[in-house]
């Protein structure tokens, strides 16, 4: 009986090769492959086999796959429906790295048999796509997909597939462009416009619904963030609809990580766009409701605007800077790069640090002007021997409005090494000065009561009713100088007020009979007798005769 049994092994070796089975044994309800079929090598059975599926060739697709354990008169009809569920599979489920597919005939030198191209979930595991080695009729090896992956087709299908393959016309699952098929690119362009569609939608009904709510509360913070997702809003649900929706397309994995991409950026930027909308829609709120609450506290409004400009920019230049990081961190390339720049950080950071000392220098100046506070947006200053007011402070410079509408752009540093003045650093209320000569003989007393006249009728919308007065200040051998005081709410009237009553006191003093200073000179008669004798004392000494001299008469006493 062993003898018997050795026998028929033997015989079955010498009709099956060691390698697999013979080529006639292959798929015979399917006749001879074309000569278009190459599935010498696993790369080359793979390759083949996307191409023929791509190209809906029939009479190729089904000879890539083992059919044997199926009836003859099937197999022609199962390979096609099989090999287009594997191709609809394998395009969204697992993309073929061919560099690491074998291109040897004898495949993978671990196993003589099998060639395993990756894996596709299946339920709560992996299910191995798998190829075979089988024996051509010259003894030349040929490689197939084998008989387990053949028959997980239709499971993979039902978990990765979708019926829309048996249900479209077969022209739209050509490829016009890049890897998607003509009705992905269909779904794309349809599902961008019913996800923007529904973005607005949802963002309108979300923004009115959280406004309604909000009205109930007396805070206005919340008002505020609804205000600042008006736009951020609509992108964001625009990325979270489109990355959901595209799954419905079975994009391949390419495709899909390059939706996802977008949906990404496009998520980051409505982030940052949010926060931005919302530090500068607060940062107004928070100066509106200072203001309502201090009234003419000035100096407080002014020094709470300017700590909200600096902050608001810190926080820009950081929300900025973090969100082109987020979004360059996406992409292999520019993480690679960022990988070496973080290897080589010492030298890269002393460099860095070296180069940018002054910058950040004058950025740290910045920080410590609005916190220190020598400077506050809307002071009146005199700075390189121009009167302004500080119009706008940045993190690296100050912009000062000078009196006749020019611009002085100056560095942050001039602020913390330098001296200036500041009229309005405590308060804006400002004393004026008007200095005038006149006569010894004028009437101080007349001049303090033009002083107070002027005061009360033309300069009345200037003068504060704080400050004023005339005192004489410095004399002279031929003037005394009189200093008119005068006050003021700001600089600006301080300088008008100071005009008229320089004008009216001058006009004052023209009106008077010895307001205005003069120059005074005394003369006297001398008698010819003393001219006479002078001359000839004169002649006498220089030896000149016949020369006349004038002698200067004594005063009298």
């Amino acid at each position: 009986m062993m003898h018997r049994y050795l026998a028929l092994l033997s015989l079955l070796l010498l009709v099956v090769p060691s390698t697999g089975l013979a080529l006639n044994a292959l798929n015979e309800g399917l006749g001879e492959p074309p000569p278009e079929v190459d599935r010498r090598t696993p790369s080359a059975t793979v390759a083949g086999f996307l191409e023929a599926t791509h190209a809906r060739d029939v009479t190729r697709m089904p000879h890539y796959l083992w059919l044997s354990h199926l009836p003859k008169e099937k197999q022609r009809a199962e390979g096609e429906r099989l090999a287009l569920r594997l191709m609809f599979v394998v395009d969204r489920a697992l993309w073929f790295d061919f560099s690491r597919i074998s291109h040897d005939p004898q495949g993978d030198p671990a196993d003589a048999l099998y060639d395993s191209v990756g894996q596709i979930p299946l339920g709560q595991g992996q299910r191995d796509i798998r190829l075979r080695k089988v024996s051509g009729p010259d003894g030349a090896s040929l490689w197939v997909f084998s008989e387990d992956t053949v028959r997980a087709i239709d499971a993979l299908f039902a978990q990765h597939g979708s019926p829309m393959l048996e249900v479209l016309p077969p022209f739209l699952f050509a490829r016009p462009f890049w890897i998607l098929e003509l009705w992905q690119w269909l779904g794309l362009v349809l599902g961008v416009g019913a996800v923007a569609l529904a973005s607005r939608v949802l963002e309108q009904w979300s923004l009115r619904l959280g406004k309604r709510a909000a009205s109930f509360t007396k805070s206005g913070w919340d008002d505020q963030v609804f205000a600042a997702g008006e736009g951020p809003v609509r992108y964001a649900l625009f990325s979270v609809l489109g990355a959901l929706g595209s799954r419905a397309l079975l994009l391949p994995p390419p495709a899909q990580r390059w939706v996802d991409v977008v949906a990404h950026s496009l998520a980051l930027v409505a982030v940052a766009w949010f926060v931005l909308r919302f530090v500068k829609l607060s940062a107004r709120f928070i100066e509106q409701k200072v203001v309502s609450e201090s009234g003419a506290d000035v100096g407080r409004v002014r020094g709470l605007r300017t700590q909200l400009v600096v902050m608001r920019r810190i926080v820009e230049a950081a929300t900025y800077v973090i969100a082109i990081s987020l979004l360059l961190l996406q992409f292999e390339a520019v993480r690679n790069v960022g990988v070496s720049l973080l290897a080589s950080a010492g030298i890269a950071g002393l460099v860095i640090g070296l180069a940018a000392q002054k910058s950040i220098s004058t950025l740290l100046g910045g920080i410590q002007l609005s916190i220190t506070q020598p400077v506050r947006i809307g002071d009146t200053v005199i700075v390189e021997n121009e009167w302004g007011w500080i119009e706008e402070i940045t993190l690296t410079y100050v912009v000062v409005k000078v009196w006749d509408l020019r611009r002085l752009v100056v560095p942050m540093s001039h602020f913390l090494d330098k001296p200036f003045q500041n009229w309005s650093k405590v308060s804006p209320e400002l004393l004026g000065t008007v200095e005038v000569y006149a006569d010894y003989r004028t009437n101080v007393d007349a001049v303090r009561a033009e002083l107070v006249r002027i005061l009360h009728d033309e300069g009345r919308e200037l003068w504060d009713g704080k400050a004023q007065g005339v005192q004489v200040t410095n004399c002279s051998e031929r003037t005394m100088t009189l200093r008119a005081l005068v006050s003021a709410s700001d600089a600006g009237k301080a300088f008008d007020l100071r005009c008229i009553v320089r004008e009216k006191l001058i006009a004052f003093l023209q009106q008077q009979p010895q307001g205005l200073p003069v120059l005074r000179a005394e003369t006297s008669l001398v008698s010819d007798a003393a001219v006479s004798v002078g001359s000839q004392a004169l002649a006498a000494s220089t030896g000149r005769p016949g020369e006349n001299v004038l002698v200067p008469a004594p005063r009298p006493r």
